[in-house]
């Protein structure tokens, strides 16, 4: 996804696999409003990056048993672990073994390897976890990944601190997790919505204080043998969900619930367009054949 705006209130650099953006209504505030996201992303990335010894959460996992943990931190799993409770498990952040296992155990793209063996197993479990104010239990056989929900938290929160601070329209993205606060543009922010080249594609207005999020089993692949994988697991048995859809989009309120529903969507398969439609939310799903389908309000697409 793009924000349909260029020029001196647009900045965008790497991280994190993939790419930043924040887009501002006021010029005169774009370097203090990317210096204040980035200073963030590096507090996240310090708290609970699973690709980082030091982390904070690395910690955590090395101690085996109650910790009391920093706010940041702490914030970061309660989102986690509501996500996973909203989605009945779908959206579950105690598969970080398995993702080791299948090969992602560093950024983007991993390294091509040999095949590696099926292991279809059942996920640790969420409710394993224990976070009760600031003191955090994660058992020693559980490698935690945030990755459904901290990256959409983040956005969230970016938004909401830069428009705080610095009193302008702010719209943050950080890998197709995208958030806005504050006055924003009288027209609403102009997204242009497409997953990977090639996809169909569509513009969409949303509103100041929107959010929107989109999930792919297509944009973070990488292969192992002749299997192509992607980084959405099914809790249920520690593989790649099936690939009934190239991508899933949702807006919503919070960044971190559309992130949630795109995910849990990818998870679901073919029962996510009732699901998304008993919820109500505003969704697009691209299928494998690249057919849209819309849902919940989404505008129709010719």
């Amino acid at each position: 996804m793009n924000v349909l705006l260029e020029g001196d209130t647009v900045a965008q650099w790497p991280v994190w696999s993939t790419t930043a953006w924040v887009v501002v209504t006021d010029p005169a505030a774009l370097a203090d409003a990317r210096e204040l996201v980035e200073v963030e992303l590096a507090a996240v990335d310090r708290a609970c990056s699973r690709f980082r010894p030091d982390s904070e959460l690395a910690a955590v996992e090395r101690a085996d048993g109650e910790v009391e943990v920093s706010t940041l931190l702490a914030d970061l799993m309660a989102a986690a672990l509501e996500a996973a409770h909203r989605t009945d498990g779908d959206v579950d952040p105690t598969l970080g073994n398995a993702l080791v296992q299948l090969g992602y155990d560093r950024g983007l793209p991993p390294v091509p390897g040999p095949p590696i063996p099926v292991q279809v197993r059942p996920a640790p479990g969420w409710r394993r976890i224990r976070l009760a104010d600031r003191r955090l239990m994660v058992p020693s056989d559980v490698h935690v990944d945030l990755g459904a929900t901290a990256k959409a938290w983040t956005a969230d929160r970016c938004a909401r601190l830069v428009a705080g601070a610095l009193g302008v329209g702010v719209l943050v993205e950080l890998g197709g997790d995208l958030a806005t606060a504050g006055a924003g543009p009288a027209e609403g922010w102009r997204i242009f919505v497409r997953d990977q080249p090639g996809d169909p594609a569509c513009v969409v207005t949303v509103p100041s204080g929107a959010a929107m999020a989109t999930s792919s089993t297509s944009s973070r692949t990488w292969r192992s043998g002749d299997r192509l994988l992607h980084h959405v697991l099914d809790p249920r048995t520690c593989q790649p969900a099936d690939r009934v859809w190239r991508s899933a989009t949702v807006v919503a309120d919070r960044c971190v619930d559309a992130n949630t529903w795109t995910t849990a969507a990818l998870v679901r398969g073919k029962a996510a367009p009732p699901w998304l439609a008993d919820l109500g939310v505003p969704a697009r799903l691209v299928d494998q054949s690249g057919k849209v389908h819309s849902l919940g309000g989404w505008p129709e697409e010719p």
